[in-house]
């Protein structure tokens, strides 16, 4: 029994020393923390699965300041979101990988007026992505700066 496992142990090693030495996935550039350009809010783009999607993180103003309680989706079209925190809402969803700095086929919500666009990220340095929301056509649309936080 024991040389058996050995003798396992042994066969799957190279497998292993392979698996580590995968190149990693270029989608993957895009995992980190961003901040857009009006400095409100932080989103920390993850991978789930083949996707890529993000969420709030940090805000700069965190609570209600009538209430004091953290901000909710307040103007979410679906009444019964609307008292979801804001910090740790998702949104951005389901982007995959074009392969040329560019990821597509997602989505991005606006919590300001509740509405959620056709969305496109393209990396332009290391630092530094273009958001571009838009409704059915990507030249009728809005783009905006975000820049990668770099870990302390």
């Amino acid at each position: 029994m024991r040389t058996s496992l050995l003798l396992l142990t042994l066969l799957l090693l190279p497998f292993n020393f392979l698996k580590a030495q995968a190149p990693p996935d270029p989608g993957d550039r895009l995992i980190g923390v961003w901040e857009p350009s009006h400095g409100k809010a932080r989103v920390k783009i993850e991978k789930i699965g083949t996707k890529y999607y993000g969420k709030i993180v940090w805000l700069r103003e965190p609570n209600d300041a009538t209430t004091g309680a953290p901000k909710v989706d307040k103007n979410n079209p679906d009444e019964a979101l609307r008292s979801v925190p804001l910090r740790g809402y998702r949104l951005l969803k389901d982007f995959s990988y074009t392969g040329t700095d560019e990821w597509a086929e997602g989505t991005i919500y606006d919590p300001e007026n509740g509405s959620t666009y056709s969305c496109v990220i393209t990396l332009k340095d290391a630092n530094t992505l273009d958001i571009r929301g838009y409704i059915g056509v990507k030249a009728l649309g809005r783009t905006d700066v975000w820049k990668r936080l770099q870990a302390k």
